[in-house]
């Protein structure tokens, strides 16, 4: 898992194809909310920042994670952010195809006190690196549960991958 994507994944357009295939296209990188970047290369690391589940410029949802937010539709905010975080790091490495690995994935969910399920949520997340990437995109994880999140956002994802 540590070694470069497999060799179909090194055409170019290839990752943009597949996100194709799944009727995701990588949106314009959102406008920081803060004081901050969308992402940063530390050697052939890129760290992006926590991404929110924007489309079009919009929340499809806000609210806590297991009241106004149902599981299900968490996970696929969730995947809207994984994609979100793609276009933040196609934005400074130019290409996606580049990608050798997704190499960490933190997924924050923002929880009724009550809910306990922030994995399935992040999955969402983690689920669609792994149809995108295959082997590349299995990752190191956390799901972490947070009382709010910028905007009252129900979710929100960081990632680091590695380039070539």
């Amino acid at each position: 898992m540590n070694g470069p994507a497999s060799t179909d994944a090194g055409a170019a357009g290839t990752i943009e194809a597949r996100l194709a295939e799944l009727g995701l296209t990588l949106p314009p990188v959102a406008a920081p909310v803060a004081a901050y970047v969308p992402a940063v290369i530390d050697g052939n690391l890129v760290h992006t920042s926590g991404q929110l589940p924007f489309q079009g410029g919009q929340l499809p949802a806000t609210g806590k994670v297991g009241a106004e937010v149902e599981l299900e539709e968490a996970a696929e905010l969730a995947s809207i952010c994984a994609v979100n975080a793609l276009a933040a790091v196609k934005s400074v490495i130019g290409d996606l195809d580049r990608i050798e690995q997704i190499v960490k994935v933190v997924g924050f969910v923002s929880s009724d006190p009550s809910f306990t399920a922030q994995p399935q949520v992040v999955n969402g997340a983690s689920e669609l690196l792994g149809r995108v990437f295959g082997d590349a995109g299995a990752h190191a994880r956390s799901a972490v549960g947070v009382a709010v999140l910028p905007l009252d956002a129900p979710v929100e994802v960081e990632m680091t991958v590695r380039f070539r």
